[in-house]
Order: C-alpha cells, then sequence, then structure tokens
C-alpha cells in the first residue's frame, strides 16, 4: 500500500511538473530522494513518462491525427526540424546528463536559472505576433536546441520551450501549442531508449500495480496541466512559477550548504 500511494504521488508529480514550467526530472530527483525509490528510477521514469505522452495525445488528440494523416504537412516538418537538434544533444551527452540526475547535485542552481528563464520570457506580452501556420524552420531549430538543452534535470523543458517560442515573437498561446506537440517526440524516444534499456537489463524492482496507478496519476495530471498551461499562457503570468522554483532552489542550495541534502 505504501508503495503504491507513493507512486501515485509521484505520478501527479510528473504530470504535472512535465507541462507546468517547473521542471519534472527536478521535481522527480527531489521526490524519489524523500520516498526511497532511487533504486525503481529508471523503470518508474520510464512508465510516468509515457503517462504524460498520452495526456499530450488526449489534448491535442485532432492535431496529431492531422500529422498522422499528413506527416510531410509544414507543421509536421517543423516539429521534425525541431527535433533532430533535441536528439542528437540528447543521445550526444545522454551518460553525462544521467550522472548529473542521479546525484541531483546542481539542481538548486538550475531551478534558479528556470525562474529567471521564466521571469524574462513572461515580460514578452507581445499582442501579435507568429500564429502556428507563421513559425520558420529557424524558429524550430532554435526551439529544439533549446528543448535539448532542458536535459538537465531541473531546467524545465516546458518552461525553455515556451520561452524560447516567445523569444521568437510566436504568440503566447500559440507557442504552448507547439511546445507540447514538439515534447510528443522526444518523450516517446526517451522512453525507447529507456525500455531498451529496462530490457538489457531486466531488472524491475517495483511492483506492476504501483507502475499501473503511477502512470494513470501521470496521464490525468498531465492532462489537467496542459490545459492549464493553455490558460495561463491566454490569461495569467509565468511569473509565479519563477518565484515558485527561486525558493526551491534557496532551500535545496542551504541544504546542500548545510549537509543535510
Amino acid at each position: 500500500m505504501e508503495e503504491l500511494l507513493k507512486s501515485w504521488i509521484l505520478g501527479i508529480v510528473q504530470g504535472l511538473t512535465e507541462f507546468l514550467p517547473i521542471s519534472s526530472t527536478g521535481h522527480l530527483v527531489l521526490f524519489r530522494k524523500w520516498f526511497g525509490l532511487q533504486e525503481a528510477g529508471l523503470f518508474l521514469d520510464t512508465m510516468l513518462h509515457f503517462g504524460t505522452f498520452v495526456a499530450v495525445l488526449a489534448v491535442f488528440w485532432d492535431d496529431v491525427i492531422r500529422l498522422i494523416k499528413k506527416p510531410w504537412s509544414r507543421l509536421g516538418l517543423l516539429i521534425l526540424t525541431g527535433t533532430i537538434p533535441t536528439a542528437f544533444i540528447g543521445l550526444t551527452f545522454e551518460d553525462f546528463f544521467e550522472d548529473i540526475s542521479r546525484t541531483g547535485e546542481t539542481i538548486g542552481v538550475e531551478f534558479l536559472a528556470t525562474g529567471l528563464i521564466l521571469w524574462f520570457a513572461d515580460n514578452l506580452k507581445k499582442s501579435r505576433g507568429k500564429d502556428l501556420d507563421s513559425i520558420s524552420f529557424k524558429d524550430a531549430i532554435f526551439i529544439g536546441t533549446l528543448q535539448g538543452a532542458a536535459i538537465l534535470p531541473a531546467i524545465s523543458r516546458s518552461g525553455l520551450t515556451i520561452a524560447g517560442s516567445l523569444w521568437r515573437g510566436i504568440k503566447r498561446e500559440d507557442a504552448a501549442k507547439f511546445s507540447f506537440l514538439l515534447s510528443l517526440p522526444a518523450i516517446l524516444g526517451g522512453v525507447i531508449l529507456q525500455g531498451q534499456k529496462l530490457f538489457e537489463e531486466q531488472t524491475v524492482s517495483i511492483g506492476l500495480p504501483s507502475l499501473l496507478v503511477g502512470t494513470f496519476a501521470a496521464a490525468v495530471a498531465g492532462y489537467i496541466a496542459v490545459r492549464w498551461m493553455l490558460k495561463i499562457l491566454r490569461e495569467g503570468s509565468l511569473k509565479i512559477f519563477a518565484v515558485y522554483v527561486w525558493i526551491l532552489g534557496i532551500i535545496i542550495i542551504g541544504l546542500q550548504m548545510t549537509s543535510n541534502w
């Protein structure tokens, strides 16, 4: 029962923080550390990320169907273009970033950096800007490169790609939509790579019911988070998230400095 509860909580954390700009990986590092589930990390992370993949599919189902029917449409090519730098960075520096994620030594500073990115991006409130049909391939490469850079554990993927989209003059709601659609191949690719490692290692240290509960929780929470972010980009501000990750980063750095980490 305790393992089920922890998996449920981790699923909610993953679903919310994958799409709210506060870093899912950074939060999973924290919660797995507190819950003592480090040994279940890879397999659990794989299933939780699969849950968030399902969440994006559910929200943007019509867009995904159109992309499947016309994969060489302009939007499809833009997503492919943005995925290339993401994949290059992820595959090239995979081992390096895995070591950083495992120790969690830098996540305090990374949370602070995420806050700065969100704060400055939120000031870019242009009433006019590019919509999805006006995004250029240069925009896609730039945003995809930022998505690859967000492989650092406490640098928010959604935060960085939305900020990058705003910097490129894309309308706020379209920036969020492009960010979430661009996340689909990135999340699916990560799930496939992690699944391959699990198959090779053939080690699972967490029960199937806990995995299913965590995956379901991640999917539901992710669906809610995507809907919420679309509304926030239309009507609200990113600065509340910046303040949150600043506070979290300061607390973590304080714990590290006092040897309570």
